[in-house]
C-alpha cells in the first residue's frame, strides 16, 4: 500500500504515534491499581486511600518529563502541581519517576474548541453557522466550528475531527455538531452529533479511558462508540445502523445494546423500546484488481453470494472524498473515467431492505499515460469555406479526454481559439474564426495530469469580404462620380459597367485603389454599375447591388 492509499487511516496512525510515548491508557482495573499502586511507592507518599477514581484520567509520565511542564500544558492556571500532587495522595516533595501514573481529574484538563475541516466536498453542500445563522458553500478547508449544521443536497461531504476521525456525509442529510472539544494535551475529546436526517458513514479514532465521548445522535436514537466503523441512516420515526468494524452502543434513549461487526440494527417509533438486530450480508469474494492500473476501463469481478443487487463505492484515499455510489444487479463493475491517483474500492450485497453489508475492500494505484492523437480531418493544406469547421482525430490511448487547439502560429504560442474538453473524437471550435491561415492540433490528457499533443496541421479559412455598397452618385456635365462603402479588410476594388442589370453585356471593368471613381458617359443611354472587394489572402468576395447611372 502507497502512502497516499494509506491516508484513510494516517490520522489514526498519527495519532497513536503521537502519545504512544506519552500515554498509558487505563485498560481496566488491574492496571489502574498497579500504577496507582506504583505511584504511591515513591518517596514523599502518604498513607491516605486514594481518594475515589470518578471521572480522574491516568497519565503515565515520561522520561525526562518534569511536574511543572506537565501540569502547565495540560491543567487549566487555576491548578497547581502542589493541589495535583494533594488529589494523588502524595507529598509535594513526593519523587516522580518515568511510569508513574498521576490521576488527573478531567475538569482539571485545558478544554480547546478544537474545529472539524472538510477534507472533500462534491455537489451542493452548505454549512449553517452556529455564530449568524447564515447559509454558505461547504467548500474543501472550511472549518466546521461547535454548533454547525452541514447540509447536503445533490451533494456529499467528508470531514475530519480534530481527533483524527473522518465522517462522510451523505446527499440529502443534516448533521449538526452539537459539541466538539478537545482536553488539551491530553488528546481526549468529547464529541456529540446530531443527524437530524440522512445518512453518515465514519471512522472512528480509538477514544482515551476516562471520559472520552464521541455520540451521534438521532430524533428516536443515539450511538456511542469508541472506535470503530460505522454507518448511520435517520428518516422521520427510524434510525438505522451498520456496524463493519468494532462495536457501538445504540438503541432508543435510555435503553442502549452493545451491537457488535457484522450486525445492523434499528430503532422504529412503531415499536417503542425495541431494538431490531439483524446480521448483515457477508462481503462478497471479489477478484483482486491490479494493484497498479496504467489503463482503463479494468473491470471490478466478485462471486454472487445470493443478493440481487450490490453497492461499488470508489473513494479517494487521499482527500476521503466519496467519488462515485452505484447500485448494480450483475457481479461485475467497469472502473472508468477516474484521475491518477489512489482510490479504495467497496463492493457490498444489499439486503431485501436496501442496507449495505460487509464491504469487501481493496486499494488501487492508477496511472495513466497520455498518448498522442492521430489527426483524421481536416487535412494539411485545406481550404475551408465553413468559419465553424469540425476536427476529427483517433485515440491511441485509454481513457482519455481531449481538446482541439486553433492558433495563427506553427508554435501556437498564440491561442485563437479551443474546444471543449470531452471524451468525444470530433469538435468544434468554441467560436468562429475569421478568414484567415491557422494550424491545428489535438491535446489528450489522462489521469487529470498526464498530458500529450499531436502535430500540428494547416488550414485555410477562406471567408468572404463583405458586398461593397454605392454610397452616391454625382452627375456633372456627360462626367458621373460614384462614392462607395470602404471595406476594412480589402485590398482594392472592382469596378465593373455593364448595358444592362444582369452584367451580361460588360462595358468596363477595372481595379481601383480608392473608395471613389469617375466614369465618362454616352448621354442618352442607360448603364448600370457595380463593386466587389478584393483581397491578397485566401478570401472569396461577393459582388454589391447594382446602380443605374443615366445621363440625358
Amino acid at each position: 500500500m502507497t502512502a497516499k492509499s494509506a491516508s484513510w487511516n494516517r490520522s489514526r496512525v498519527a495519532t497513536l504515534t503521537l502519545l504512544g510515548s506519552l500515554l498509558m491508557l487505563a485498560a481496566g482495573p488491574l492496571l489502574a491499581e498497579w500504577s496507582i499502586a506504583r505511584g504511591s511507592n515513591v518517596q514523599g507518599a502518604t498513607n491516605a486511600a486514594p481518594a475515589p477514581r470518578g471521572t480522574d484520567w491516568l497519565y503515565t509520565l515520561k522520561a525526562g518529563e518534569q511536574l511543572d511542564t506537565l501540569v502547565s500544558e495540560l491543567l487549566k492556571e487555576r491548578y497547581t502541581a502542589r493541589q495535583l500532587m494533594r488529589h494523588n495522595q502524595l507529598t509535594p516533595d513526593a519523587r516522580l519517576a518515568q511510569g508513574d501514573t498521576l490521576r488527573i481529574p478531567l475538569a482539571w484538563l485545558k478544554q480547546q474548541p478544537d474545529p472539524a475541516r472538510a477534507l472533500a466536498v462534491s455537489g451542493n453542500v452548505g454549512v449553517v453557522s452556529a455564530s449568524d445563522g447564515r447559509q454558505r458553500p461547504l467548500s474543501v478547508n472550511s472549518l466546521i466550528r461547535a454548533g454547525d449544521e452541514i447540509v447536503t443536497r445533490n451533494g456529499n461531504a467528508t470531514v475530519e475531527l480534530a481527533d483524527g476521525s473522518v465522517i462522510r456525509i451523505s446527499p440529502n442529510s443534516r448533521l449538526i455538531f452539537n459539541k466538539l472539544t478537545q482536553y488539551g494535551k491530553a488528546g481526549m475529546v468529547d464529541i456529540r452529533l446530531r443527524l437530524d436526517h440522512g445518512g453518515i458513514s465514519t471512522q472512528v479514532e480509538p477514544l482515551l479511558e476516562g471520559g472520552a465521548r464521541f455520540e451521534v445522535e438521532t430524533p428516536s436514537a443515539v450511538a456511542a462508540v469508541r472506535g470503530t466503523v460505522f454507518a448511520m441512516q435517520s428518516r422521520p420515526g427510524m434510525t438505522a445502523l451498520q456496524v463493519t468494524e468494532g462495536t457501538v452502543t445504540f438503541g432508543p434513549h435510555g435503553q442502549p445494546q452493545n451491537i457488535p461487526a457484522g450486525y445492523s440494527a434499528s430503532v422504529d417509533s412503531t415499536s417503542p423500546g425495541q431494538v431490531q438486530i439483524r446480521r448483515l450480508p457477508p462481503a462478497p469474494q471479489a477478484e483482486s484488481l491490479p494493484p497498479n492500473l496504467q489503463s482503463l476501463p479494468a473491470e471490478l469481478r466478485w462471486a454472487n453470494n445470493g443478493a440481487s443487487r450490490y453497492q461499488v463505492d470508489v473513494f479517494d484515499t487521499d482527500s476521503g472524498e466519496w467519488l462515485k455510489s452505484t447500485t448494480v444487479s450483475q457481479t461485475t463493475y467497469n472502473l472508468d473515467y477516474l484521475d491518477n491517483g489512489s482510490y479504495d474500492i467497496q463492493v457490498a450485497a444489499l439486503d431485501a431492505r436496501g442496507i449495505a453489508g460487509m464491504p469487501a475492500s481493496q486499494t488501487v494505484d492508477i496511472d495513466l499515460q497520455a498518448r498522442a492523437a492521430q489527426l483524421l480531418s481536416p487535412e494539411t493544406g485545406t481550404a475551408i469555406d465553413d468559419d465553424m469547421p469540425e476536427f476529427s482525430w483517433q485515440y491511441r490511448g485509454s481513457n482519455e479526454v481531449a481538446r482541439v487547439e486553433i492558433s495563427g502560429s506553427e508554435d501556437f504560442s498564440n491561442l485563437i481559439a479551443t474546444s471543449e474538453w470531452a471524451p468525444d473524437s470530433t469538435a468544434l471550435a468554441n467560436k468562429p474564426l475569421r478568414p484567415g491561415q491557422y494550424y491545428w492540433r489535438v491535446v489528450t490528457e489522462a489521469g487529470g495530469n498526464s498530458v500529450a499533443s499531436s502535430d500540428a496541421r494547416q488550414f485555410v479559412i477562406n471567408g468572404t469580404l463583405p458586398p461593397v455598397r454605392i454610397l452616391s452618385v454625382n452627375y456633372i456635365d456627360s462626367q458621373v462620380r460614384i462614392f462607395w462603402q470602404s471595406v476594412d479588410t480589402a485590398t482594392g476594388y472592382l469596378l465593373q459597367l455593364a448595358e444592362g442589370p444582369e452584367f451580361r453585356n460588360i462595358v468596363k471593368e477595372a481595379s481601383v485603389d480608392d473608395t471613389t471613381a469617375a466614369l465618362r458617359l454616352i448621354p442618352g443611354r442607360r448603364y448600370f454599375v457595380r463593386l466587389k472587394a478584393l483581397s491578397d489572402g485566401p478570401l472569396a468576395s461577393r459582388w454589391g447591388p447594382g446602380r443605374e447611372l443615366f445621363i440625358e
